[in-house]
């Protein structure tokens, strides 16, 4: 089978989604599968009218110029018209619920307009069970048969990494600084913990400075950093010394942060908000979302070595969960229930 996958937000330095589309046309091609990766490099997909552009005119395209047999939109936006079957991954419902700070014409385009343009796709592939709940309260007109939970895979740099014993001083924070990521209640949270550092890798917004600020206030801005993105072996070598890796998330789709730290052995605490207790499961502590106290509780055992022992003794049951291989082999299974 030919499959066309949407890659375009592989262009440049990819995020989560760029991560998921990397890895599982990866591992489609491993279980035999034809996959056309479609990108544009010379436009910047982080520019609203540029992605535009490409979601309802340069992709459908394509996508037919491919002769595959269905377009997999895995960026959760999709044509109006393409000419052939479209499987989208939806990989939360944020534009509704948790960027209300955004421009009204984002909004509107990732919100309400592509939820109507999902009712045309032959399926609908969904990061959790949160997602899939979410997506059914957002609608009145899905059939849920049509909407599959995939969990998404973690890279193998991440399952193969030789931990070590963690460094009993950094949290590590992984994905964009923006507000739903709740980065300010660690931050309110390191006063509480002598001799700790908090590291957040990823893109900044306008709430990172709100952040760093907070951290002046707090007189903790010595022991923050936010040094943006950074290479893919430096961030393994974070992943690798650091005592705990936070998700202070009050909304994730599926919370790939929590994922990468469970399968790279490295003791994990996260919110009690949306995807991340179904991610997390039992293996990782879950603290009230905006209780900064609670934070600074459930860190400290992590950062003294505690959490060390759990933290490895899931790492292969997190690994199973989380597989490429699991995850491409029940998408592959989406396609085939297309094209009978």
């Amino acid at each position: 089978m030919k499959v066309a996958l949407d890659a375009q937000l592989t262009v440049g330095t990819a995020t989560g989604i760029g991560e998921y589309v990397r890895g599982l046309a990866d591992a489609l091609r491993v279980r035999g599968l034809d996959v056309a990766e479609l990108r544009q490099p010379s436009l910047d997909p982080w520019r609203f009218d540029r992605r535009v552009v490409w979601d309802q005119f340069l992709l459908p395209k394509r996508a037919r110029d491919s002769q595959a047999a269905l377009l997999h939109c895995a960026a959760g936006t999709m044509p109006r018209f393409a000419g052939l079957p479209i499987v989208v991954t939806v990989h939360d419902l944020a534009w509704h619920e948790a960027q209300a700070h955004a421009p009204p014409y984002a909004r509107y385009y990732f919100g309400r307009f592509s939820l109507r343009q999902y009712r045309r796709a032959a399926r609908i592939i969904v990061d959790s069970a949160f997602s899939r709940d979410e997506l059914l309260r957002l609608t009145n007109d899905l059939d849920p048969q049509r909407i599959v939970v995939v969990y998404p895979g973690v890279a193998a740099d991440f399952c193969n990494l030789k931990r070590t014993t963690g460094d009993g001083r950094t949290i590590l924070v992984v994905g964009t600084i923006e507000r739903r990521k709740n980065l300010e209640v660690l931050v309110r949270a390191l006063p509480r913990l002598t001799g700790t550092q908090l590291v957040a890798i990823g893109p900044q917004t306008e709430y990172a400075r709100e952040c760093a600020e907070l951290a002046r206030r707090l007189q903790v801005a010595d022991r923050v950093e936010m040094p943006g993105y950074i290479p893919r072996a430096d961030l393994l070598e974070l992943y690798r010394r650091s005592a705990v890796a936070a998700v202070p998330s009050r909304y994730e789709g599926f919370g790939y942060a929590a994922a990468q730290a469970l399968c790279a052995g490295v003791p994990c605490v996260v919110s009690n908000s949306s995807s991340l207790p179904e991610v997390a499961g039992m293996d990782a502590r879950v603290v009230d979302a905006v209780d900064a106290d609670a934070w600074a509780e459930a860190l400290a055992p992590a950062l003294r070595g505690d959490d060390d022992a759990r933290a490895a003794a899931a790492r292969d049951r997190a690994i199973a969960r989380f597989a490429w291989a699991t995850s491409a082999g029940q998408i592959e299974s989406v396609y085939v229930s297309v094209n009978r």
